[in-house]
């Protein structure tokens, strides 16, 4: 990340108005903020967050599932933070009364081609401590006797919950001030002082550092600051139906991914409302918040465009790309896609349920970041790639953010 100086808000000759300023109260920044309370109690903590309230776009638009870990690269933050972060969120919502169930999963090969990558999934688990028993074709059955497979491993510490109400149990005993309806428009960084943001409403707040959670947004937060990031988020929305026929489906069932794209494929997970969702597929928005295919915003979207990012891996992906399309404008061909799962299935089946928004950072060579990534420059911390399973991995992530953060306190003589 390069830096750039761009004085926007004055800082010097005003007192600050906290020490840490958080922007982003999606279940990130507001983790980030509940770590810093515990990790330094009286260090004062203002969460800016666009929306009327928490949790309005990630946090709140996916399918609610407590990941394991056993997707991810050994030694990465996702595999060490989605396997502790599991424990602790099960934890967490037992503590604070958040609605939760720890159900296990099946992931499942329907084809011959995906049995090598189900045994490497396996190996993977077990390298990331996690208890993995593989099942035959005969014992798929007795976790979900509709479900037709060659083969599947039951991964048994995977959980659903409501992380919607966790972002808010998140700020309620954080200590933060949270300010809501506070959309950021402008920032001035000085290295010697700190930062100062304005919003959209004319508000200036000032802080000591600053803490990018902004989620969709946050590679437009760094830019602000005066920041060059080396990846910029491409947004992928990720459609979802409502099962009519829940008894179908007893609990979680994934296919075995494509480890050449960050995306799961589309699983059936039951919901602690007992309903049972179906998907996501993965297709490009036409702006950052395009939950639908209506939505389309030309800035947002030519940015998109015009990151060479983009067209790489659009160049590189099209052939996968051109099927989740075709599943997004088909319910027909989606029910297909899940009947390799599911054989009772119909379309009539399937109940458009709200879209989800995926912020996917992708480098200027179009590959896309698989992993967290965290990066500090002077007076603020960026988080400039945190999707699925940071959810899962929210309280792990807040302490390293907090960390960090409060490093950064210390080295500017607070």
């Amino acid at each position: 990340m390069h830096y750039r100086n761009r004085e926007v808000v004055q800082v010097a000759g005003h007192a600050y108005d906290c020490d840490v300023l958080v922007v982003g109260g999606g279940i990130v920044g507001l983790s980030t903020a509940y770590a810093i309370s515990r990790a330094a109690p009286g260090t004062r903590v203002t969460v800016l967050e666009k929306e009327p309230g928490p949790a309005r776009h990630q946090t709140g638009r996916n399918s609610g599932v407590i990941h394991s870990g056993i997707y991810y690269r050994p030694g990465s933050l996702k595999a060490r933070y989605a396997v502790r972060g599991a424990a602790e969120m099960v934890k967490f919502c037992a503590e604070y009364g958040v609605e939760h169930a720890v159900t296990g999963k099946l992931i499942v090969a329907t084809a011959r081609e995906e049995l090598p990558r189900l045994h490497a999934l396996v190996q993977r688990g077990r390298e990331n401590g996690i208890a993995v028993r593989e099942l035959g074709a005969a014992q798929i059955a007795e976790f979900e006797p509709e479900v037709d497979g060659l083969a599947a491993i039951r991964v048994s510490t995977t959980g659903i919950c409501d992380f919607a109400a966790v972002a808010r149990r998140l700020a309620q005993a954080s200590g933060a001030e949270i300010r809501y309806g506070a959309r950021v428009v402008r920032v001035d960084r000085r290295p010697d002082l700190g930062v100062a943001v304005r919003t959209a409403a004319g508000d200036v707040v000032r802080g000591r550092i600053m803490v990018n959670c902004a989620g969709l947004h946050c590679d437009e937060i760094a830019r602000l600051t005066g920041d060059e990031p080396a990846a910029r988020i491409v947004p992928f929305r990720g459609e979802y139906y409502e099962l009519a026929r829940p008894e179908l489906v007893r609990g979680l069932v994934y296919p075995v991914p494509d480890p050449a794209f960050p995306f799961l494929g589309v699983h059936l997970t039951r919901g602690v409302d007992g309903g049972v969702h179906v998907g996501p597929n993965a297709v490009p928005a036409l702006a950052r918040e395009g939950y639908d295919r209506r939505t389309v915003r030309p800035r947002e979207l030519g940015a998109t465009l015009a990151w060479p990012g983009s067209w790489q891996l659009a160049r590189r992906h099209w052939r996968y790309g051109a099927g989740e399309l075709h599943r997004s404008l088909s319910r027909a061909a989606f029910a297909r896609a899940v009947r390799r799962l599911l054989p009772a299935v119909r379309a009539e089946d399937l109940v458009p349920a709200p879209a989800g928004v995926r912020a996917q950072a992708v480098l200027r060579d179009g590959t896309l970041v698989d992993d967290f990534l965290i990066e500090e420059t002077a007076r603020a911390v960026h988080v400039l790639n945190a999707p699925s399973p940071a959810a899962t991995a929210c309280l792990p992530i807040g302490r390293e953010i907090a960390r960090r953060a409060l490093a950064g306190l210390a080295a500017a003589g607070r």
